[in-house]
Parts: C-alpha cells; sequence; structure tokens
C-alpha cells in the first residue's frame, strides 16, 4: 500500500517537460536474454545464479588450495562464514550428535542466498535473484526433501512418522484434530512459508529501492520547481540509506531462511515429537 501511495503521488507530479513517472512493475523482474516469453526461457536472475555459483565454487577452491595456520584475511574471511554455518546453525540448531551430515547443505544453502541476495545491491547487476520465486521453491524443495527423508528412515517409516505428529499423553477427542494441523504444518505451512518469506522480503526490498531510485531521478530530472528537484534529491540520499539498511536484510534473510532448514531437520532427527 505504502508503495503504490508513493507511485500514485510520484505519477500526479508536474513534469516541466511533460514526461510522466512509470511504477516499477513485473517487468522489472523478467528480463530475458534469450528465448523471449517462452517457457525455456534464459532470464538475467538465471544468469545471476548460474554466476554466484561459480563465484562461489571458485572463491572457496582458491582459498582452500593454499591455507595456512595463521590465516590471511581472505582465508579467516572464509572460515568465518563455514564456522558460523557450521556452530551456529548446525550444531547449535541440529546437536552436536547429529549435525555433522548436514553441514555441507546448510552452508550450501547460506552462501547461494547471501550472495545472490547481494547481488540485488551491487553495481550494474542490481538485481537480488531471490525476488523470483522459483529460486526460493527450489531451494525449499531440497529442504522439504531432505527432511521428510531423514525424518521416514529416523522414525522407522511412514507409520512411525505420522504417530510421531501427535504428541503422546492428548485426549482422544484432541488427537484428530492435532494431527491435522501438524500433517498441514510439516507437508504445506512450513515449505510455503519458508519460500514466501524469502521471496516476499527481497521483491519488497527491491520495489522500494527502485522506487527511490527512479522516483528521485524522475523528480531531479524532471520535476517542476525547485522544490520538486529537491525532494528528488532527498529521495536518492534516502535509497543510499535504505540501500544499507537492504544489506542487514539480506542478511538475516540467509540467516533466517538456513536456520529454520537447520531446525525443521532437527524435528525430523529428534527421537520424539
Amino acid at each position: 500500500m505504502v508503495l503504490n501511495a508513493l507511485s500514485a503521488n510520484l505519477i500526479m507530479v508536474p513534469a516541466a517537460d511533460g514526461e510522466e513517472f512509470e511504477t516499477p512493475g513485473v517487468e522489472d523482474f523478467w528480463w530475458p536474454l534469450i528465448g523471449g516469453d517462452s517457457y525455456w526461457t534464459f532470464t538475467r536472475p538465471a544468469l545471476i545464479a548460474l554466476l554466484s555459483v561459480l563465484l562461489i565454487a571458485g572463491f572457496y577452491i582458491a582459498v582452500t588450495r593454499n591455507m595456512k595456520i595463521v590465516p590471511s584475511r581472505v582465508q579467516f574471511a572464509a572460515e568465518g562464514i563455514y564456522n558460523f554455518t557450521r556452530n551456529t546453525i548446525g550444531r547449535d540448531v541440529i546437536g552436536s550428535k547429529d549435525f555433522k551430515p548436514f553441514v555441507p547443505l546448510l552452508f550450501t544453502i547460506f552462501t547461494m542466498i547471501l550472495v545472490n541476495n547481494i547481488a540485488g545491491v551491487v553495481p550494474f547487476i542490481q538485481f537480488p535473484t531471490m525476488s523470483r520465486l522459483g529460486f526460493p521453491i527450489v531451494l525449499t524443495l531440497i529442504v522439504y526433501l531432505v527432511y521428510h527423508v531423514v525424518a521416514l528412515k529416523r522414525k522407522h517409516g511412514v507409520l512411525g512418522y505420522l504417530k510421531s505428529l501427535v504428541p503422546p499423553g492428548l485426549p482422544v477427542w484432541l488427537v484428530p484434530l492435532m494431527f491435522v494441523l501438524e500433517f498441514l504444518t510439516y507437508f504445506a505451512i512450513r515449505p510455503l512459508t519458508l519460500a514466501l518469506r524469502l521471496f516476499g522480503n527481497m521483491l519488497a526490498g527491491h520495489l522500494m529501492l527502485l522506487l527511490f531510485i527512479l522516483g528521485g531521478e524522475f523528480l531531479l530530472l524532471h520535476g517542476d520547481g525547485v522544490l520538486l528537484q529537491a525532494s528528488g534529491v532527498l529521495s536518492l540520499l534516502f535509497s543510499i540509506v535504505m540501500t544499507f539498511f537492504e544489506l542487514l536484510i539480506q542478511f538475516l534473510q540467509a540467516f533466517i531462511f538456513t536456520i529454520l532448514a537447520a531446525l525443521y531437520i532437527s524435528d525430523a532427527v529428534a527421537e520424539e515429537h
């Protein structure tokens, strides 16, 4: 609603040269490179995602080829990211007994999301890949499959898994209701909210930055009067402040997605519900 109100006000701003402000829309998230509007279109977000994989892989391969006891700044940064994912997310959430097999998954998810989120504020790229819903959905499906497969193995098959959804000691009349709620939570609500949370935050942040940058540019170049041009300068300055704030959000969203994945896995490896 805030975005709509701001963009509507910008459209109504009189311009000295008759120009009208074009609000950010769906087309700003499409950007086809090869294939036009077909189902097999290769888009700019897909290119950014592929480049991020090459960047992450190249970075860690280069760092691990020449590791030293006294680390360089680059090695220290790489080890810091790994230890943060391994210890703060993996070990502390899943538990010291079961966390090690899941560290590669959690580390990959965290670095993948973080790098693709940060792409939203990198000059000449300025597009957070996770603002395209397909990318969060793919990551969510991976987590979804992992924690269900682990739960099926740990809880002795489908029947044991379904039984574990209901806490012991409940009144008989409450068991069916609790089973339905827990079933929906594990099989629908969790994957849905995991994907939409990341997608929604990246989409909203990118739209906000687009609005203040494009709106500021429009007011500065096409505003009719000194006050409108001055407000354009303020809008551009505020977009710089919002960019630093968006960096914090981008890190937090990578952290939240990964720690929720670890929480779901910890439920799967737990002996009891």
